[in-house]
C-alpha cells in the first residue's frame, strides 16, 4: 500500500517540491507543484506566468538603463513585484525620482516604488496564478480520492512512528538524567522529587524535596512568603503525575504513585501581576469546575485561591472549598497565604500542613534584614509574618509610609487574629486516626518479611504515643 500511494504521488508531483522560506519562492513551488504533462491546459498557464515575470523583469532592466539608476526587481505578497534602489536623493535629478513611477516609499537611502505598466503586468500575473492554482487543485484533488482507499496505513505508520519517538525520547531521558521507575500503590510518595523542566533550564540542578499523600494525609496546605516555592512545587507534582502515566518515569529518587483518574489544577498568577475583578471571575469559574468534576480518585492542584477580593471573602471561599474538598478521598495540594486556614486541621485529621522554609540574613551593607530562599519543604505552616512588608521594605517606598504600614497592620492583627487551638483530646484523636490509616495501608500494601514487619509497627506504636499529649497513659494507648 505505500508503494502504490507513493507511485501514485511520484506520478503526479515534483520531486522538488517542498516548502521554502520566502514569498516568491513559496509561489514559485506551489506554481510547480505539479509534473509537466499532466494538463496541457496547465502547463500552457505556467508558460504565460512565467513569460509575465521575465517580461516584468526585462522592463525594469530597460527602466534603470533609461534613467541610469540602479533599480532592480523586488517582490512582497502585498505589493506583488515593485521597483527597489538604494541611492541617495542627492544623486536623482533635482533630488527626485522620474514622474512615471507611482506609490512611493522611502526608509533611509532605501527607495520602493512602481509604474502604471508595472501595475498592470501585475494584475495580468495574479490572473495567470489563479488559473494555475486552480488547475493545481483539481490534480491535486484527484490523487487524494485515488490514494484515499489506501490513506489508513498512513495513519498506522504514524502511530508507530510517534511511538517510537515516545519510547526513545524516554531512554534518552532515563539514561542522561536521574530519573526512577515508580511503583503504583494506593499512595503518591516521592522522595528527593524535582520540578523536570526546572531541570533543564537552571543553571544548578533544583532543590528536591519529598512529597507524601495517602489516604490518611490526603489534603496538603502550603504556606510561605512570596518567591519561596511554592508554585514551582506544585507544577512539579502535576508534571510528575503526568510523566508517571505516560512514561512511568518521573524524576526522583524513590516514587509510589496513585495514578489519578483527572488532574485538576488551578495554578495562581505570579506574584507581580496584579489582581483585578475579571481574576476573581476566572479563579471561580476555575473552582468551580474542580468542584463539579473530581472525584475520589482525582490529583486536586489549587495555588492561590481567593486573591481575587478582599482578606475576609477570600478566607471564607477557601475555607469553604477545603471543606467540601475533605468529603472527598481526592489527593488535594492547596497553596495559600490564609495563614487562618491552617488551623483547618484541627477539626480535620487528615490535613496536614508544610510550609516552604527561608532564612533571614543581614544585607552585604549591614543596615536591614533580607530573607534568603531556601526552597526546602518543611512541616507546619510557616512562621513568617507580614512578608509583605518585608518586600516593601526592599523596595524604595518611602520609611514613613512603611512605619505607618507596620503600625496599622499589628493593630489589625490584634483585631481579626484569632487561631484555633488544638485540645489534647483532639490531639489524641488525630494521633489514632493516623495510626489507624497508617495500618489500613501496611495491611493493603505491605511486602516486608515478619522481622522487618515487626520493627515498623513498633516505629508506629512510638510515633503515636510521642503524638499523644498527656504522658503516663500508657497502658490505656497500649
Amino acid at each position: 500500500r505505500f508503494g502504490i500511494i507513493l507511485g501514485k504521488i511520484t506520478t503526479v508531483i515534483n520531486d522538488d517540491t517542498r516548502y521554502t522560506k520566502g514569498c516568491l519562492s513559496m509561489r514559485t513551488q506551489k506554481c510547480y507543484a505539479v509534473k509537466p504533462n499532466i494538463n496541457e491546459f496547465l502547463d500552457i498557464a505556467r508558460r504565460t506566468y512565467t513569460e509575465i515575470v521575465d517580461d516584468i523583469a526585462g522592463m525594469i532592466t530597460q527602466l534603470a538603463e533609461k534613467y541610469s539608476l540602479p533599480m532592480k526587481t523586488s517582490f512582497s505578497s502585498a505589493r506583488g513585484f515593485f521597483i527597489q534602489m538604494n541611492a541617495d536623493c542627492s544623486t536623482l535629478p533635482n533630488g527626485q525620482l522620474p514622474s512615471e513611477f507611482t506609490k512611493i516609499t522611502k526608509m533611509k537611502n532605501t527607495y520602493s516604488f512602481t509604474s502604471a505598466d508595472l501595475i498592470k503586468m501585475n494584475e495580468r500575473c495574479q490572473e495567470s496564478l489563479r488559473e494555475i492554482y486552480h488547475m493545481t487543485y483539481l490534480i491535486v484533488c484527484k490523487l487524494l480520492n485515488e490514494i484515499y482507499e489506501h490513506i489508513h496505513c498512513l495513519y498506522k505508520l504514524s502511530d508507530i512512528v510517534s511511538m517510537l519517538d515516545m519510547l526513545l525520547s524516554f531512554a534518552h531521558a532515563c539514561t542522561l538524567s536521574d530519573y526512577v521507575r515508580p511503583e503504583f500503590t494506593d499512595t503518591l510518595a516521592i522522595k528527593q522529587g524535582w520540578h523536570p523542566i526546572l531541570e533543564k533550564i537552571a543553571v544548578e540542578k533544583p532543590v528536591s524535596n519529598n512529597t507524601y499523600l495517602t489516604e490518611g494525609n490526603n489534603f496538603v496546605i502550603i504556606t510561605g512568603p512570596n518567591m519561596s516555592g511554592k508554585s514551582t512545587y506544585l507544577k512539579q507534582i502535576a508534571l510528575c503525575q503526568i510523566m508517571a502515566q505516560i512514561g512511568s518515569y518521573v524524576p526522583a529518587e524513590y516514587c509510589s504513585f496513585r495514578i489519578a483518574e483527572q488532574i485538576f489544577t488551578r495554578i495562581g498568577m505570579d506574584d507581580d501581576i496584579e489582581t483585578n475583578a475579571s481574576t476573581f471571575m476566572k479563579e471561580m469559574k476555575e473552582i468551580t469546575y474542580i468542584i463539579q468534576n473530581a472525584n475520589d480518585k482525582s490529583l486536586i492542584i489549587i495555588d492561590e485561591l481567593g486573591r481575587g477580593t478582599s482578606a475576609e471573602e477570600g478566607i471564607g471561599i477557601c475555607y469553604a472549598a477545603c471543606e467540601y474538598l475533605l468529603n472527598l478521598k481526592a489527593f488535594t495540594l492547596f497553596a495559600t497565604h490564609f495563614l487562618e486556614l491552617c488551623h483547618i486541621d484541627a477539626l480535620y485529621p487528615n490535613v496536614e500542613n508544610y510550609h516552604f522554609e527561608v532564612q533571614h540574613v543581614r544585607s552585604s551593607a549591614g543596615n536591614r534584614e533580607e530573607i534568603a530562599y531556601t526552597y526546602t519543604l518543611s512541616k507546619g505552616y510557616t512562621e513568617e509574618k507580614n512578608y509583605g512588608l518585608k518586600a516593601a521594605e526592599a523596595s524604595s517606598l518611602p520609611s514613613s509610609i512603611i512605619l505607618d504600614a507596620k503600625e496599622i497592620t499589628n493593630h489589625v492583627a490584634k483585631q481579626i487574629l484569632h487561631k484555633q487551638k488544638s485540645t489534647p483530646e483532639m490531639m489524641k484523636q488525630r494521633a489514632a486516626y493516623q495510626l489507624a490509616m497508617r495500618l489500613v495501608q501496611t495491611a493493603r500494601n505491605s511486602r516486608l518479611d515478619p522481622d522487618s514487619l515487626r520493627v515498623y509497627l513498633k516505629g508506629l506504636k512510638k510515633k503515636y504515643e510521642a503524638s499523644c499529649p498527656t504522658p503516663g497513659n500508657n497502658d490505656e494507648q497500649q
